[in-house]
């Protein structure tokens, strides 16, 4: 893929940042580097209003995806995303903060707000994680057949249980395979649904250029007006360009390590929470040289979830499931322009 302005978002000159600079414009800088966050059909349901030296976090709901998630629930794992960024890059720029999630009881909208200065006790653990922000991809293509070392999923658990959520690494194969099987009967489910289908369609038709899923529209477009079994995994599992949908078995198998998290609660706070968990442990595996992708098909359908609930033989609510290994390069998703997402 060229570079366009889309995609030219994952290109920040660090040195670029100007600490002599009124807060405001340093917190727009770090701004940059929160919208680089995965979204589900990269719908990026996010804004900011800086104001000063605070920043408000917002969920915007002209982005919502009603059918896929008629609560809201992925909206605001992405806007938690958004926000571990945010505490990522700020923390690498010297800048000190304080969060208080979910501050009005009059606008629900307004997910976060953040104080930042330049005094105050910094993390040095999340500076480290600078510089996988602007490398990170999601790759749907089959990953290595190569084993996933002990110590990493250990890295996985640990970067949830820092974010207050709850990773469960499947090993067992009999595990996998069932839960592979859910899958597949999930985008059985899903893909049913015509408006499940309009609504993907939207996403990724080949006229977007800064939001969903342009790529793809091309190759599966004229398909989604048919219930075809599996289309679904073609476009969210496996890289279309393979021309081979997820079978069971191929799933399973291109996918050395699973990994579900999980929340206490089922709540705003506790999505918010999954969200900062997830772009925690994907920039984990990042700098680990790993990439990761979704399957989070069996929670999205209701029916379903307690399910996999079952299969992750955990006592708590599962918010997504991914797919990670080690796989080929992948370009970066486009990006709307700061302009767009900052007031």
């Amino acid at each position: 893929m060229s570079t366009s302005v889309s995609t030219s978002a994952w290109q920040i000159d660090e040195h670029l940042f100007d600490a002599l600079a009124p807060m405001q414009e340093q917190i727009r800088f770090a701004l940059q580097y929160a919208v680089l966050a995965p979204s589900n059909h990269n719908a990026q349901p996010w804004r900011f209003i800086v104001d000063g030296d605070t920043v408000h976090l917002c969920a915007d709901r002209t982005r919502a995806l009603p059918v896929v998630d008629p609560f809201d629930r992925e909206m605001l794992i992405s806007c938690g995303a958004a926000l571990f960024n945010l505490r990522v890059a700020l923390s690498h720029f010297g800048l000190a903060w304080s969060i208080t999630v979910f501050p009005s009881d009059f606008d629900p909208d307004v997910v976060a707000r953040i104080k930042v200065t330049t005094k105050g006790t910094h993390d040095p653990s999340l500076a480290n994680m600078f510089s996988a922000i602007t490398k990170r991809v999601t790759t749907r293509s089959p990953f290595a057949n190569e084993p996933i070392a002990e110590s990493f999923k250990n890295g996985m658990i640990d970067a949830c249980e820092a974010e207050g959520a709850i990773a469960i690494c499947v090993d067992e194969e009999s595990s996998r395979q069932s839960i592979a099987q859910l899958i597949a009967e999930a985008d059985r489910m899903q893909f049913a649904d015509p408006r499940f289908r309009r609504e993907l369609a939207s996403w990724i038709h080949p006229r977007r250029h800064s939001d969903g899923m342009p790529a793809y529209g091309v190759a599966v477009g004229s398909l989604l007006d048919f219930a075809l079994p599996l289309m679904a995994s073609v476009v969210r599992v496996f890289d279309v360009g393979a021309g081979t949908p997820a079978t069971h078995q191929r799933l399973v198998e291109g996918s050395p390590l699973l990994v579900g998290i999980a929340t206490m609660r089922d709540d705003r706070e506790a999505w918010l929470a999954a969200g900062q968990a997830l772009q925690r442990m994907l920039l984990v595996a990042t700098a680990n040289g790993l990439t990761a992708s979704y399957l989070n098909q069996p929670i999205e359908v209701a029916t379903l979830r307690d399910q996999l609930r079952s299969l992750l033989d955990v006592d708590a609510v599962p918010q997504l499931l991914l797919r990670i290994g080690r796989g080929p390069d992948a370009d970066h998703s486009p990006r709307r322009a700061l302009s767009e997402v900052v007031d």
